[in-house]
């Protein structure tokens, strides 16, 4: 079992580097990482930290972050949000980029990859047969590179996609695996570019964003943390941009700059 000290230095690192508040998770730390530690071969949890701690690989912090990190997800989560997405969001920037047919869309909580591929179905619904001459690829960034390599492999199961529309199924999906599994087809996969990406990190974009969903990843934040973050995001977006959080997550209306459109939709 993991002793206090051992979890304390656990928790005081995943909370500087990932803004990560596991201090209430002492028995999710000790069994997460318990088996993989006497696997390893190291004899105590501050042994195997000092390794993520001297590894130049960062190979060992990879691997701490991919047991820490929550990926719990699912295609058509949160519906009402693409349909705000697609009846609202959508019309508004097809008018507002008609010149530059330029759509800035980051999803900042990737996991496997559901998410982003629901993005860009939603996209490729909307425009239709003028889709060609618009740039609508969508930016999907995780901290765990374990799920974002499900992502790019982008193989669910029959039970995974049970929520999707026959129609979206049998236009963005193939059969693989005899049929028991299906692979997001070339045509979408193409439209959502993979990176690994860090919250607490400066954001590097170029450009600002219309459109930023940072659903259900908040939850893993103390108050001060999401502050700091919802600022980034405010500040990362194009004026009227929108962004989607979880709807069970919350912000603090008197601290945020967002204008509160429904619970969890904001705007600039």
């Amino acid at each position: 079992m993991i002793k206090e000290d051992e979890f304390i230095r656990i928790a005081s690192y995943m909370k500087k580097r990932y803004g990560i508040d596991l201090y209430q998770k002492k028995v999710i730390v000790n069994g997460r990482l318990e088996n993989y530690i006497k696997r390893g071969g190291w004899q105590n949890f501050n042994e195997f930290m000092n390794a993520v701690e001297n590894d130049k690989s960062g190979n060992q912090e990879k691997m701490l972050v991919n047991f820490l990190t929550t990926n719990y997800t699912y295609f058509m989560r949160e519906f009402e949000h693409f349909d705000f997405f697609k009846g609202q969001v959508l019309p508004w920037l097809k008018q507002k980029e008609a010149a530059r047919k330029d759509l800035r869309i980051w999803c900042g909580a990737a996991s496997s990859g559901e998410e982003p591929y629901m993005i860009a179905m939603v996209l490729a619904d909307f425009f239709g047969m003028e889709k060609n001459g618009w740039d609508t690829k969508v930016l999907a960034t995780d901290i765990s590179t374990k799920e974002l390599q499900k992502a790019l492999a982008g193989i669910y199961s029959e039970e995974q996609l049970k929520s999707v529309p026959p129609q979206w199924k049998k236009r963005f999906f193939k059969a693989v695996a005899g049929g028991t599994k299906y692979q997001v087809v070339p045509e979408l996969k193409q439209e959502v570019i993979f990176r690994q990406f860090n919250l607490m990190d400066p954001f590097p974009f170029k450009k600002k964003m219309h459109t930023i969903f940072l659903r259900n990843v908040m939850i893993y934040f103390d108050e001060k943390t999401k502050r700091e973050l919802v600022q980034k995001v405010y500040d990362a977006l194009e004026p009227g941009g929108y962004l989607f959080i979880g709807t069970t997550e919350t912000l603090d209306r008197n601290s945020t700059p967002f204008q509160i459109i429904q619970p969890s939709i904001f705007r600039k």
